[in-house]
């Protein structure tokens, strides 16, 4: 088994964590990989062991077996930017708060590599979304895609953007909004479900556009088939707004026409069996939680 360990920062307790991890895949003779300013915290941690390095550009493949994601829900999206269409499937050990990706607890991490050995979990494809527009290529590069959601937003301003929509080259409305949120299943969950979007489970070919503190009050989320071409140009008193792909931000003039499709490839998630995504969102969201019960 060939896996990669990567993590953003250590809380004080998560290395025990991550040496349990790295124990259990040793009594598993796992060959193991780790993020290269990751294993730099680790070694500051005076953790034990030498272990081989990857970067974004260098080091991961497709023969590895799993990727592993220290941290919250944001670990595993830029995990994302590694992992891009190699196919490696992807689990989050969560040393965060909320996680709707980041399921299994840390204090869980050894059932990570025991229910793997034993075959107890699936494998879900993730769809992604990606965008083009010629101003972003040097912001974004070959990393122009985004596994929750691709969101345009006003900047340096307090007023509403107007955000012009266009479906398969049909005009859907104009959005008089502080921006709009072209959201994946994945992401349903995320910002979108903050805005009053609706959950979709992940194997959903679906897309939902969710319009963020939308002034015309008749604007609702609007969920879409995922191989629609979505068009959007905005407007507004300042010059910019701003584009982002999950995490990462750019800056994109008024009036510049961009394009968002559904992305080529998909991210692979590993869903074990004692960590379902329903189970999750009674978890997470608390349902089925009532007092009265």
């Amino acid at each position: 088994m060939k896996v990669a360990i990567y993590g953003q920062t250590y809380q004080d307790n998560a290395i025990e964590y991550v040496q349990e991890l790295l124990n259990e895949l040793h009594k598993a003779s796992a060959e193991v990989f780790v993020e290269e300013e990751f294993y730099a915290l680790y070694k500051e941690k005076n953790g034990p062991g030498n272990y081989p390095t990857f970067t974004p550009d260098y080091g991961l493949d497709a023969s590895f077996d799993m990727f592993v994601s220290f941290g919250g829900d944001g670990t595993i999206l830029r995990a994302t930017t590694f992992v891009r269409d190699l196919g490696i499937p992807i689990v989050g050990v969560n040393t965060g708060r909320l996680g709707f990706l980041s399921t299994f607890k840390k204090e869980e991490v050894k059932k990570v590599v025991q229910e793997f050995l034993k075959g107890d979990y699936t494998i879900v494809e993730r769809s992604l979304v990606q965008i083009s527009a010629k101003a972003l290529n040097a912001e974004f590069g070959d990393l122009n895609f985004a596994l929750n959601e691709i969101t345009v937003s006003r900047k340096d301003t307090t007023s509403m953007i107007t955000v012009e929509t266009y479906l398969n080259n049909e005009y859907l409305t104009s959005y008089w909004a502080d921006g709009l949120i072209i959201s994946t299943p994945t992401g349903s969950t995320g910002y979108s479900l903050s805005c009053g979007g609706p959950v979709i489970v992940p194997t959903a070919k679906s897309l939902v556009l969710t319009p963020i503190a939308p002034h015309n009050l008749n604007a609702r989320p609007l969920v879409i088939s995922d191989d629609t071409e979505i068009r959007l140009k905005v407007s507004g008193r300042e010059e910019n707004h701003l584009v982002s792909l999950d995490s990462r931000i750019a800056s994109l003039e008024n009036g510049q026409e961009i394009t968002i499709s559904k992305a080529p490839f998909t991210i692979r998630m590993i869903e074990y069996t004692s960590e379902s995504f329903l189970k999750t969102l009674r978890n997470k969201l608390l349902w089925g939680e009532d007092r009265r019960n």
